[in-house]
């Protein structure tokens, strides 16, 4: 099966920008799409509501005037990425947002609903949906959407457990639309991986925690950079859906990372030890495993050109292989 004109390219590398809830917004969008991927944003990054129309107008006219004054440069589509769970209470409004800036690419999350898909068919956007194992994955589909991103363990954020290839190689056995396969993704190296094991594409977010674009603290930027696999938590405990997020943040709350106990999924707050109440994602920062990696804050340009280096470096070792011999 063909992709979707969106997602064709060309592109300087085969990559989905992951949303990051508060981190991601236009600045850092912006220099995704300009230096040739697809970026994203959360809807609900974009407070109040209304800001999200300034935000989608000044994506648009920003990258098309660079691409105007930069003829021979890649600028790439951008998505959208909307909570499409009962609690999110704007979805109705930022929904009539997408429809009316007819965003290419709305990427959905803890839910699949079949009016969301219809709405963006309805000027021919296409809709991407988050999945952390198969089931998920046929419901999507079964409902709509018209790809899926397996999110796998080591992701960023709201994460499943489930290896990246029997994730995807579950799905590809009946499911052969687009596919882009997320889960500890930061090097050149496992976006060529990714496409390996049977994805169109990657999807990276953490790494972008390291770019000067990032709508992150000096804090949380230095801790993405000092801190490594081992420093990522898997918990439930901050908003009722499990989560990978940096050990440092946790015990910066007062917590102790090795004992949090199970989560009220209706919670989307705490209190830490002290009176002051710690919320996730603002206090508590998500992070995935790929984190390892990254050692010095780079613009996204220049994290985007050592990708695209790191890509061409494994393809050119892959190409260097002799063929094996044949199985008798």
């Amino acid at each position: 099966m063909s992709l979707p004109s969106a997602l064709q390219g060309p592109f300087t590398l085969p990559v989905l920008a992951a949303p990051m809830f508060i981190a991601s917004g236009p600045e850092l969008v912006k220099a995704q799409c300009q230096a040739g991927i697809i970026g994203s944003f959360p809807s609900l990054n974009a407070r109040p509501a209304a800001l999200l129309d300034d935000w989608l107008t000044d994506l648009n006219e920003s990258n098309a005037k660079y691409a105007d004054a930069n003829p021979e440069a890649t600028v790439a589509p951008f998505a959208v990425n909307l909570i499409v769970h009962r609690s999110n209470d704007r979805l109705a409004q930022d929904l009539a947002t997408i429809v009316k800036h007819r965003v290419p690419i709305v990427i959905t999350s803890l839910g699949a609903r079949e009016e969301v898909n219809d709405a963006v068919h309805s000027y021919g956007g296409i809709v991407l949906h988050d999945v952390i194992h198969d089931r998920f994955a046929r419901k999507a589909i079964e409902k709509g959407a018209d790809g899926l991103i397996a999110v796998a363990a080591g992701a960023g954020g709201h994460a499943g457990t489930q290896s990246p290839f029997a994730l995807v190689q579950e799905i590809r056995q009946w499911f052969d639309g687009p596919l882009i396969l997320s889960g500890a993704i930061a090097h050149g190296r496992s976006i060529l991986a990714a496409l390996a094991a049977g994805a169109d594409m990657a999807y990276v977010g953490s790494a972008f925690l390291a770019t000067q674009e990032a709508n992150i603290s000096f804090e949380y930027r230095e801790m993405v950079l000092e801190s490594t696999a081992s420093d990522v938590v898997y918990s439930n405990y901050f908003t009722g859906i499990h989560g990978n997020y940096l050990r440092g943040s946790i015990e910066a709350a007062g917590l102790d990372p090795e004992n949090l106990p199970n989560a009220d999924p209706s919670a989307m707050s705490f209190r830490s030890r002290g009176s002051h109440e710690v919320k996730a994602w603002r206090d508590i920062w998500g992070s995935g495993q790929g984190i390892g990696v990254l050692d010095e804050p780079l613009t996204t340009r220049q994290l985007i050109q050592q990708l695209a280096r790191q890509y061409q470096e494994a393809i050119s070792r892959l190409n260097g292989w002799t063929t094996p011999a044949p199985v008798q």
